[in-house]
């Protein structure tokens, strides 16, 4: 593909990830992915001809790429766990405040709305989740917890709860509260 097709795929894609994130699976629809992006039709069709389950993996797995590599970058500077999921949280904090408290976990939204529904757009968001838990619960087995598994997934759950309360009431205490909660369970 060209850089012309590049830039189109990725317009598509951007479009695609910003109004999953901000209204979920079905504020996606392909009318408002063309409008959002400036693309027409025909190159949304070419570009994914598998349709719009397609556009919305690859836009999953794109946002969750991005998250992923920060929590990763994170994980290899931070001095131990509280600091690595203090950073996280930090990161995402900054990123709903920033986006006018739109954009907490570019994953959630479709989860929930999908999971139950649809095998593929499960698989990718369980994907993600994984990559985002890989670097928590390596960090936590190499500072010697037997229980990483279960404190990882624990942790992630957590996080995604208060992104979700911090959105709803529009202010960034329900991390705040998150990141102290986090610090207690990990020094047990």
């Amino acid at each position: 593909m060209g850089r012309k097709g590049e830039e189109t795929r990725g317009r598509l894609l951007d479009a695609t990830q910003d109004l999953i994130e901000t209204g979920g699976y079905f504020g996606a629809g392909l009318n408002q992915v063309t409008a959002a992006s400036g693309m027409p039709r025909g190159s949304l069709y070419f570009h994914f001809p598998g349709g719009k389950d397609q556009m919305v993996a690859e836009a999953l797995r794109r946002g969750g790429r991005e998250i992923g590599l920060a929590v990763q970058e994170l994980a290899e500077r931070a001095p131990d766990t509280v600091a690595l999921v203090n950073g996280v949280i930090g990161l995402l904090a900054d990123r709903l405040e920033a986006s006018g408290w739109r954009k907490g976990c570019p994953v959630a939204t479709v989860a929930l709305e999908m999971a139950a529904a649809n095998d593929t757009l499960q698989q990718v968001c369980a994907e993600v989740y994984a990559s985002w838990e890989a670097p928590l619960r390596d960090r936590l087995a190499a500072e010697g917890r037997p229980d990483a598994d279960d404190v990882a997934t624990a942790v992630l759950a957590l996080v995604e709860g208060a992104l979700l309360l911090a959105r709803a009431h529009r202010s960034r205490e329900p991390l705040d509260r998150a990141a102290r909660t986090v610090a207690t369970l990990l020094r047990t």
